[in-house]
């Protein structure tokens, strides 16, 4: 009885076992799953969200707004795939970008799929097809996985990218049962501030604001992530899915000056849903600014209609605010579909 006694007593105090006192966990995490470091974050209330999910399925009724016609380049990968050293960035769509680096093949949040969604028959239609066809992409070596929204997070193109490109996982906290239990057991996690290395580069996991979730019931049991990616004198920021606040100035820092920012520029409207959670072009530029970046590069738009502002004002807001802000031209890249750029 004694025994069982200082086993209720350990386990009660939390703060008393074998090898001294249990470390404090980071403030993000909680008993249940994360949270994010912003005190104001604020998700959306219960009815408005539920009336901008009626408001989609209606206009999904009515049929997908037709995509606008955005440009793009023609790229069968063929120079993707003979590059061994040149630093280039390939936007393929939505947040999914094909980095080379040292040699080293990276994929961002890869989404080959004809919908952002748990089924292939409903859910956000692709308005553009991917800019590189996978079939035509370099070795894959290593893919950086932001949250686990469907739209960022895509089943059948991970499960096809372990079958014939065998790339290192990098994910946030909590996401490798996911994989696992899509036959992916290798999947390396990473908390915030955490490192990997893959050859030459090194992949560091930053804070960002947004959330997580799969179904209705794993509400922020995953973790989310931006990436810092590195190797000799270059550094890269992929934002991933975010809304603004000043966590940001605390990554550059830390970590940049950054050469290139991928940064989302679209899925802000309406602002009582999307405002945690998404950047408008303004506050895009600001991330920029505070991450210290020299090149900004425009993502997670023209893809899938995630949102309800019109499909192709994200590039048009973009442009007015790098104007208000007196930047050249050539710090602010909107690549077209397919479009690559040595950096």
């Amino acid at each position: 009885m004694a025994g069982l006694g200082l086993a209720v007593l350990l386990t009660i105090s939390g703060c008393v076992g074998v090898g001294g006192p249990v470390p404090k966990a980071p403030a993000h995490h909680r008993a249940r799953g994360f949270a994010n470091e912003n005190p104001d974050f604020a998700r959306p209330s219960f009815w408005s969200l539920q009336a901008f999910r009626v408001r989609r399925l209606w206009a999904a009724i009515g049929g997908d707004r037709s995509s606008p016609g955005f440009p793009r380049v023609a790229n069968d990968g063929s120079a993707l795939r003979a590059n061994s050293q040149a630093a280039t960035v390939t936007w393929i769509g939505h947040a999914t970008l094909l980095v080379q680096l040292e040699g080293v093949n990276i994929l961002t949040d890869p989404h080959f799929s004809e919908r952002a969604s748990p089924v292939s028959f409903a859910g956000p239609r692709r308005l553009n097809p991917p800019g590189v066809a996978f079939e035509n992409l370099p070795p894959i070596h290593a893919v950086v996985i932001s949250h686990d929204h469907y739209d960022h997070l895509d089943r059948p193109t991970v499960q096809r990218l372990a079958a014939t490109h065998r790339p290192r996982f990098l994910v946030p906290l909590g996401l490798k049962a996911w994989f696992a239990s899509v036959g992916i057991p290798d999947a390396e996690e990473l908390d915030w501030w955490d490192s990997a290395r893959v050859g030459t580069v090194t992949f560091t996991a930053t804070p960002v604001q947004h959330w997580s979730s799969r179904t209705p019931f794993d509400m922020n049991r995953r973790l989310w992530a931006g990436w810092a990616i590195a190797a000799g004198d270059r550094r890269l920021f992929f934002a991933g899915d975010t809304g603004y606040y000043d966590g940001f100035r605390r990554i550059g820092e830390r970590l940049g000056p950054f050469d290139l920012a991928l940064v989302s520029i679209a899925a802000y409207e309406p602002p009582a849903i999307m405002a945690h959670t998404h950047t408008t072009p303004e506050e895009a530029l600001r991330l920029f600014a505070d991450v210290r970046a020299r090149t900004f590069v425009a993502m997670h738009w023209g893809t899938f209609d995630l949102a309800e502002e019109p499909i192709d004002e994200p590039p048009r807001r973009l442009t007015a605010a790098v104007r208000a802000h007196d930047l050249p031209d050539s710090r602010v890249w909107v690549l077209a579909h397919g479009e690559t750029r040595r950096w």
